[in-house]
This record gives C-alpha cells, structure tokens and sequence, in this order.
C-alpha cells in the first residue's frame, strides 16, 4: 500500500490526473467569454486541449501499478499539488482511483474527443449550437472525473453535470427539439435523485463513500433497494429499458456530433462503467438479481431493436440501436461470469467505436444532402465512397458479422450464455430463452442495417442528389480511423484485444469451444478471394441488361422502389401493429406517461381548492393526523 501511495504522490502521476480532469474543464471555462463569432479558433484549441488531454491519459494507461488513494495522507498529498488547503475530513472525499477498468475508459473518452472535436471543426457552424466547445470540453473534463473517482458524492457530482452539458449540447432551435432536451434533462436528473437515495441506503449500511471499500450482499430488501436505485441511475445513462426513451428522441434532434460524444459514447461508457462498479464491487448479486438483469438486457435488445426496424429517420434509428445494444452489455453482466463481464466490457468499447462511427456517418450525409428521412435519399455511394465504406463497415459491425469487432464480442456473449447453462438456478435454466433473444436481436439488426446502407447508398439516386460531393477531410479521417478499429478490434480479439484490455480488469479466462478471431478473419479473406477469383475466370460480369417493357415506354430510369416500403410489412401483423401503435401514442415512455400521471394527480389537488372554508379545514387536520402517525 505505501508503494502505491508513493507512486501516486510522484509529481508526475498527479500531474497527469490534475490535466485530464481539470484541463478541459478550465479550457472550457475559459472558452465561454470568446464570442461564438471566432468558432473555428475556439475549435482548433479545443482540438489542443482534447489531444493533451489524450496524452495525459495514455501515460496513465500505461503507468506499471494500479494506484488508489484510499486514505487521508494519500488524500492530501494530492490535495496539497492541487493547491487546495482543506480539512482532514474533506481530503478525505477527494480520492481518485486509478485501475485497469478507469484506465481503459479514460483511453477510450479520449480517443472519442479527439476525433469528434476534429469532425466538428467543419460540422459545427457557428449559429448551431451555442458555446458548443465550452460545453463539449467541460463534458470530457466531467466524464474523466466521474470515471476516477472513488468517493460516490464526488463521482455524483461529476454525473450530475454531465446531465447538464447533455441539455445544453442540443439546440433549442424549434419547439420539438426544446421537448427533446427538457425531456432528455427531466429524465436523467431524476435518475439522479434516485441514485442519490442509492448512495444514502450504502452510506447507512455500510458507513462509506469510497467505492472500493463497499461489498454489499443483496440479501435483504434495503440492500436490493439501494441496488435498483443505483441500477436505475446506470441504465439511464446508458439508455437501457425502460428508462431508454431520450435516446431516440436526442439522437434525432441533436447535432452528429452531441449524438457520437454522448448516448453513442461517454453515456454508454459511463453508464456502463457504473454498472461494472455496482455489480462487481458495490454488491455482490444473488441469483434473482442476475434474473433482472438477464431480462432487461434481452427485453432493451428486443425491444428497441424491432423500434428500429420501422423508423424511416435514419438518426432515429440509429438512436434505437444505441438502446438496443445496451441490452448485450447488461446481458454480459447478468452472466457474472469472467467472460460474461469481459464480454460486456468489450462490446461497450465497440459499440462506442461503431456507433459512434454511425452517427458521424449520418451528419456527413445530413452536412451534404440536408435530409434526415431515408425515403429522400439514395445511391450516394458513388458521391460519397470513403462515408459509404466507412458506413458499410460500422453496419457490419454492428450487426455481428465476422471477423469484426462487434461479431467478437457477441460471440463471447453467446459462449457465456453457453456457460451459464450449467448452473442450477432459475436464471440459468433459462440460458436458452437469453441465447435465442440475442441471436434473434443481432439478426434483426442485420435487417434493418440493410435498410440504413440499401435505403442511403444503395438504391437509385435522387435527381436532386446529382451534384452530392464527398465531405471534406476533418469530416472523413475520424470514419476512417474509427472503421480501423472495427477491423483490428476483431481481427485480433482473441490474440491480443481481449487478453491485453479486458482480462487485467476481469481475470484470465478461457474461450470456450474452438474459436479464434485471427484464423476465422483468414477464412473470411480466402473466401472472398476466391469470389474474385470465380467472378473473373467466368465471366461473370459479362451479362446484358436490358430495359423493362412496358408499352414500348423506357420506364426504368423513372421508376424506383424506396428501401423503407419494405419493412412496412412487419407493422402489418396483428401484434406488431398494436405494438408500435401503441409507441407512437408513447405508451411505453416512461416519460410521458410519468408527464400525464403528474398532470393528473396536480388537477385532482386543484379541484380540492374549492374555496369553502370548512374544507380547507378538513385538510389541514388531515395533514397533521398523518404527521403525527408518521412521528409516533
């Protein structure tokens, strides 16, 4: 302990710890009293202030100890560099933790703010979002902060103001879009009050904030209560069911760039992140815990996934699969298992990669076309080939096809679910039920991928689309890059990604069955190499096309079907049809029907105001009768 204490207390380490957290916060501070007039400058220092930012947080991945503060001496030492003077008791809520879990979200929220500060230098106008690079700087300083701290009211403080920058990263330029935000704040700030509720039921069992220092079992109802309350403050963030309705609604109306930073990314790496912490710190889950988690992970995945299938918004649907995907992290994490965790971890980085990558693919084609809807679109991958590419692969990815990164972390899912058969309780009898529901959920994201690239860049060209050009390079190269990683991150999971990210978090494991990334990534290239090879040695490409007859009239260059018109048979079946009528009246948004039950029970209280004074009499004594039985 006093070898890390020591390591610590170098100057160098809290250097490092003191750029990344307040750094971007101070920059972002800074940057608030700098006319909106000079954005592009505003976004060069910011792009400065990300990459030191960066480089703070790969010395920090790549320090040779897990290092915590974990006691007072440790606390002010740290304080002291921080040129603060504070009380022993104070010091001693300002602890930070550094191990392999915050060390690898740290790298990836880096990674993320670089490449979207660089995309927004030629997305952002000027008159789109107010103070957007303050905002989005402050954001990156409070996810750091939130990820390395160990005391729960300095992370809950830090949490808290993500939900703020959350808010004010989405114009309010319409009334829609001020719906969307006031929803989006109402929402995770009351997910903030219940985990505050959370924090204090820890507090009152166990006398503790440091999150390294609580191992709670769930074996009574306060525990599990403090368990669920924090669990909902995780799945919101994250966009799990059923707390999962901002996201959508965010992902359309905000700007690519506020959707790739925060429901593609820093929420679900933060969200999930917490997650890890409540389910493999805080508490120690019984079996019917781990049966909650099971069912909302398939029911997040199910659920959003067939949302998705009908949208005809391509950043709505996007905005659904960001939910949907959630449901494979908590899955993993319901497992309990070393693979299982490492499983959820693992697609929580890849998601963040693909649909990050997604989402800055839809504001290219929002930035060139200045259309949202999937109809107006069409064959834009001859105007725009690096963002088709780019898009292909994020779509591949996304939907488990191998050998890329999202096919690599499913499948480690799929041979948990495998694993956690062979227990004997409720939830593991069910390990076929779990199985079937994500394999069917990465098939149907399949289908309705086919829609996003087919409908986008596929189909036949609009007229008005024919002077479409491809996007400019700051807009492009963090497509690239991040389409990159889909490719490494799957071709080398098993050999390299897994055992050098993910296993110091978890522990060693072993990969079930016979399975390895690199040589399936080597089949794949034989198999398409050989494709070649039989398209050119017969000919293939030698056929004839010829003109549809009808009447003796050329239709064919007039004539089109839209991708979407497709899909429109699955609303068509009895169940589908109610369900998603009944999405659209919002009957499944916890929101809005929290909305109507609070307008509800505040006119039922207004009609008590009659005005006659007996009955206001009535209520008063009412109310001290229930506040006397409260205190006795």
């Amino acid at each position: 302990m006093n070898e890390f204490i020591s390591i610590f207390s170098q100057p160098s380490v809290c250097t490092h710890l003191q750029l990344l957290i307040f750094l971007p916060v101070a920059a972002g501070l800074l940057l608030f009293f700098i006319p909106d007039r000079f954005n592009l400058p505003k976004g060069i220092f910011s792009l400065i202030v990300s990459i030191l930012a960066g480089i703070s947080s790969v010395l920090l991945f790549n320090a040779s100890a897990q290092m915590t503060i974990v006691n007072e001496i440790a606390g002010k030492s740290c304080m002291t560099l921080f040129g603060l003077t504070l009380g022993n008791d104070a010091a001693s809520f300002f602890t930070f933790t550094i191990d392999n879990i915050s060390k690898l979200i740290i790298l990836f929220i880096s990674l993320f703010a670089v490449l979207i500060i660089l995309y927004s230098l030629v997305y952002i106008k000027a008159d789109r979002v107010r103070n957007y690079y303050p905002w989005f700087l402050i954001t990156t300083g409070c996810s750091y902060g939130a990820v390395l701290s160990d005391n729960l009211l300095v992370f809950l403080t830090f949490w808290g103001i993500l939900g703020i920058t959350l808010y004010k990263l989405i114009p309010g330029r319409d009334e829609e879009s001020s719906a969307t935000a006031k929803k989006t704040l109402i929402l995770i700030g009351a997910s903030d009050t219940i985990m505050i509720v959370g924090i204090a039921i820890l507090w009152r069992l166990t006398g503790s904030f440091s999150m390294n220092s609580i191992s709670l079992p769930t074996d009574n109802i306060i525990a599990v209560s403090g368990f669920l309350a924090l669990l909902v403050g995780s799945f919101t963030k994250a966009g799990a069911f059923p707390f999962h309705t901002w996201v959508p609604d965010y992902a359309k109306d905000a700007p690519a760039s506020s959707s790739a930073l925060l429901p593609a990314s820093l929420d679900k790496l933060l969200g999930i992140y917490f997650l890890a912490r409540i389910t493999s710190d805080l508490f120690i889950m019984g079996g019917w815990m781990r049966l909650i988690l099971l069912i909302t992970g398939v029911t997040t995945i199910i659920v959003a996934v067939m949302m998705a299938l009908v949208q005809h918004n391509y950043k709505r649907l996007l905005g659904f699969h960001a939910v949907s995907q959630v449901g494979y992290m908590v899955l993993g994490f319901g497992l309990g298992s070393l693979i299982g965790i490492a499983a959820g971890l693992f697609h929580m980085i890849n998601h963040a990669i693909y649909k990050s990558g997604l989402f800055l693919s839809a504001g290219c084609i929002e930035y060139r076309t200045g259309e949202e809807n999937i109809d107006e679109l069409g064959g834009l991958s001859k105007a725009m080939p690096v963002t088709f590419f780019a898009a292909l692969i994020f779509a591949l990815s996304i939907s488990g096809v191998p050998p890329l990164n999202g096919f690599a972390s499913k499948w480690m899912i799929y041979q948990g679910i495998i694993d956690f058969g062979t227990g004997s309780e409720v939830a593991n009898r069910l390990w076929v039920i779990w199985l079937g529901l994500a394999v069917l959920g990465s098939a149907l994201t399949l289908a309705s991928f086919i829609k996003f690239i087919g409908g986008i860049f596929l189909s036949r060209r609009q007229p008005a689309l024919e002077k479409v050009r491809e996007v400019p390079a700051p807009m492009w190269i963090p497509l690239v890059v991040l389409a990159l990683f889909c490719i490494v991150f799957g071709v080398f999971a098993t050999n390299f990604v897994v055992p050098k990210l993910f296993m110091p978090v978890t522990g060693e494991f072993e990969f079930t069955g016979f399975w390895n990334s690199t040589f399936v990534s080597l089949l794949v290239l034989i198999s398409i190499v050989l494709g070649i090879l039989v398209y050119l040695a017969t000919n293939i490409k030698k056929f004839r096309s010829e003109d549809s007859f009808i009447g003796g009239e050329k239709m064919q260059e007039m004539t089109s079907y839209p991708t979407p018109e497709f899909y429109k048979t699955i609303g068509e079946f009895k169940f589908f049809g109610w369900m998603y009528t009944k999405a659209e009246e919002k009957i499944f948004d916890i929101y809005d029907q929290s909305k109507h039950f609070v307008l509800w029970f505040s006119h039922k209280l207004s009609e008590a105001h009659t005005g006659v004074l007996p009955g206001y009499i009535i209520w008063v004594c009412a109310g001290l009768i229930v506040m006397l039985l409260i205190m006795i």
